[in-house]
């Protein structure tokens, strides 16, 4: 019998960041709630499946972006705005009354591009600037399978995030080095797209150098792959797209 293989869906995910003067910029971290299919207590960037809603208003403001990618930035905002109540990407700071407003109406199930025609705003595409993209092999053995884009964006300027208590239980800024320090010290999980890129984010010191670095790289959909190293089976990923650390023991390795 042939084993039924998930399709993918398309999703994308913001890696907000804030500078901090003489320190690492620190970035929005996420704890999932343990009841999620995905990823269940872990921690990860905010972010999630585009939907038809995302499609639909790609279609009136992509400009010169391809449709995929323009709903892929407008999910991003959306889920942002959803799960910790930032609204990035924004092409003037919505007043705090009116984004807990537009958050409201969004978990109520409305399309963001209905919300900002009822609120006479815009969102600017061009303030999510494209990191990476990785997708699981389609023999991994995952029962969610998403097409992932990861763009960087800074921290919108006297916003504060606050967690929806839905899919993720907590939030919290932490220097990307400090988060994966967390994660060994066994005070939390992430699975492995969120530590490479986590380890990826920690190299630089500002949102500029790493705006820098990902404008310098063409992004590739990364699809890891297995492959035995010194005896020992290890999840695997290209060493030319800006991976510091480029495999990982099976034996440690966290896929969902």
């Amino acid at each position: 019998m042939t084993e039924q293989v998930p399709e993918s869906r398309a999703a994308a995910t913001a890696v907000i960041l804030r500078n901090r003067p003489g320190a690492a910029p620190e970035i929005l971290m996420m704890e999932r709630a343990s009841s999620m299919a995905f990823a269940a207590g872990a921690l990860v960037f905010p972010g999630g499946a585009v939907d038809a809603g995302d499609h639909a208003l790609a279609e009136r403001i992509a400009g010169g972006l391809p449709l995929d990618e323009a709903a892929a930035r407008i999910a991003a905002i959306r889920e942002t705005l959803e799960e910790s109540g930032l609204a990035i990407g924004f092409t003037r700071p919505p007043e705090p009354d009116r984004i807990a407003t537009m958050r409201r109406a969004l978990i109520e199930g409305a399309a963001l591009g209905d919300i900002l025609n009822a609120h006479g705003l815009e969102v600017a595409l061009d303030a999510l600037l494209p990191f990476a993209r990785w997708h699981p092999a389609r023999l991994e053995r995952v029962r969610r399978v998403f097409d992932t884009r990861f763009y960087l964006v800074q921290a919108p300027e006297g916003q504060a995030a606050s967690v929806d208590e839905t899919e993720n239980v907590q939030l919290f800024w932490s220097a990307a080095a400090e988060t994966l320090a967390r994660c060994d010290r066994g005070e939390g999980q992430i699975i492995f797209p969120t530590r490479r890129n986590l380890e990826r984010l920690a190299q630089f010191t500002s949102f500029d150098d790493l705006a820098a670095h990902a404008l310098s790289i063409p992004v590739e959909k990364v699809t890891p792959w297995q492959e035995e190293r010194d005896g020992e089976t290890h999840l695997c990923i290209p060493t030319h797209l800006g991976y510091p650390i480029t495999s990982e023991s099976l034996q440690t390795a966290r896929r969902t």
